[in-house]
């Protein structure tokens, strides 16, 4: 419960008039009592996912090397070092994996698609990694490119109905834009609760770990694999047990922010740094330890 006291006020959306264009439109307050106010803490469990499923679910991972000719895109030398990252991760927390290279976007779909469909309601999370090239908000497959929200938009809750209420990751190497970021000198270094009626929205229990900020490259060693898969495995073999998820994101971020600089034969790229970028969308801790 919340302290939250519901006033009959209307609900409204921040743009233009609805009401409108919409004569239907309305809001279903959440609370309909006037004092909502309890003095019991909420138990703790009431805020973790519940990882006491028979699996803790399947890891997709999608690797890309080589690429068409019509796509300008060079090979991505050092991205099956990724890969068995990621398959040593994630194998390792018992989850059963899946590992597919060089797909085409109509691969990749319908790769995505199927697994969307599968039944996951004995597992307790999904897990997605995407190694490729990439642009602001687009994913190369080896023919072309597709818009990243295509991808994920096949395990929405109102897609992929055994996921809803799940954690559902996303790790993703690839280029987010053509910006290079020169750094800066610093002086120092739940219980389950399977009967509910509540609704929750589409977009719920997502979390995008992407190896770089909005509009840069990224970066990839070609004999030891990119920035933040190397980051990225380093921190879950030590935490992967303990902590919770955001916790060992933020150690991800800040390996890659100290411990790599750029070493390149291009004028202008050598010297450059690279953030990674956590956008969450859980409701919960995530522990992958049941």
């Amino acid at each position: 419960m919340s302290d939250f006291v519901n006033n009959n006020a209307d609900d409204v959306v921040d743009a233009k008039d609805i009401s409108v264009q919409s004569p239907g439109f309305s809001s279903v307050p959440r609370f309909t009592k006037e004092d909502n106010k309890i003095d019991a803490k909420p138990p703790a469990e009431m805020y973790k996912y519940n990882m006491k499923y028979p699996n803790i679910g399947k890891c997709v991972i999608i690797n890309n090397k080589n690429f068409e000719e019509s796509t300008g895109m060079s090979p991505r030398n050092g991205t099956d070092v990724d890969a068995a990252h990621a398959i040593k991760m994630f194998s390792r927390l018992g989850y059963k994996m899946q590992c597919v290279n060089d797909q085409t976007v109509k691969q990749i779909k319908e790769l995505l698609q199927k697994v969307s469909q599968e039944d996951h309601s004995q597992s307790a999370s999904f897990v997605c990694v995407l190694l490729s090239h990439g642009d602001e908000g687009v994913f190369y497959g080896t023919d072309k490119t597709i818009e990243l929200k295509n991808l994920t938009g096949y395990f929405k809750g109102d897609c992929c109905k055994t996921l809803v209420g799940k954690p559902k990751l996303f790790f993703i190497q690839a280029c987010r834009g053509n910006d290079l970021d020169g750094g800066i000198e610093t002086d120092s270094r739940s219980v389950a609760n399977d009967d509910s009626a509540e609704r929750i929205p589409v977009e719920a229990d997502f979390l995008y770990a992407y190896s770089t900020a909005p509009g840069y490259y990224s970066w990839r060693n070609t004999q030891n694999g990119s920035w933040f898969m190397q980051a990225l495995y380093e921190m879950f073999q030590q935490y992967g047990n303990n902590l919770e998820i955001m916790q060992i994101l933020t150690r991800v971020n800040h390996k890659v922010a100290l411990d790599f600089e750029s070493s390149s034969a291009i004028p202008g790229f050598s010297r450059k740094k690279q953030i990674p970028c956590i956008v969450s969308m859980l409701t919960k801790e995530l522990y992958f330890q049941s």
